[in-house]
């Protein structure tokens, strides 16, 4: 009996990358191989975990239900869709009372448009209604973790980065300087007196 395929890590990500990462490719030439969008600071993208405010829904469908979401965190905006084939997450946008704090894990989509732009939009799997705190934690990481890639990516010889390189006419600093700024807006919204230790960005130089 073979073992059920395992799922995809779901990488954590800023809206200012994930709007950038415009390349996708498959591994294999099967029909159901995994689609993967390529983000610019090297890795590859399956699913993905993001986090911020939901500002806005609105059902664009003709025929049927299809939910436009969109989110908001630090650096930019997520555009999530979802119909009758994610109920659930459709549900979730259509009952939820905006803004709202919400957790969304999903897979990239890219569509290019008549004048040949490529935009990447979600494809949720889940949304979880959040609080501040988790949402804060969730920035914290994906700066750390955003910072991190770009550190690495000049001196990481594997497959994606070069992919990255090849791909994207654009430095990565840019990624490195936005998850700074997002980070140095947890400080500014931070309450003055919040107990350090329920706050992620105190440990954090």
């Amino acid at each position: 009996m073979s073992a059920a395929p395992s799922r995809e890590v779901a990488r954590r990500v800023f809206a200012r990358e994930f709007n950038d990462a415009t390349y996708t490719f498959k591994e294999s030439n099967e029909e159901r191989a995994p689609v993967y969008a390529l983000l610019p600071t090297g890795e590859r993208a399956n699913r993905v975990f993001v986090v911020g405010t939901l500002t806005e829904t609105e059902d664009v469908g003709s025929e049927s239900e299809y939910w436009q979401g969109r989110v908001i965190d630090p650096t930019g905006t997520f555009f999530v869709y979802a119909g009758q084939y994610q109920p659930e997450a459709a549900g979730v946008l259509r009952e939820t009372e905006p803004p709202s704090y919400v957790a969304i894990v999903g897979k990239p989509r890219t569509y290019e448009t008549d004048d040949g732009t490529v935009n990447v939009s979600l494809r949720p799997e889940s949304i979880s209604i959040i609080d501040a705190g988790t949402r804060d934690r969730w920035v914290a990481e994906t700066a750390m973790r955003t910072i991190e890639r770009v550190e690495t990516i000049a001196d990481a010889n594997t497959e994606y980065a070069r992919m990255a390189d090849e791909q994207y006419a654009r430095s990565v600093d840019e990624y490195k300087q936005s998850a700074m700024s997002a980070l140095e807006k947890l400080d500014e919204e931070a309450v003055p007196n919040r107990r350090c230790s329920t706050t992620p960005w105190c440990d954090i130089d």
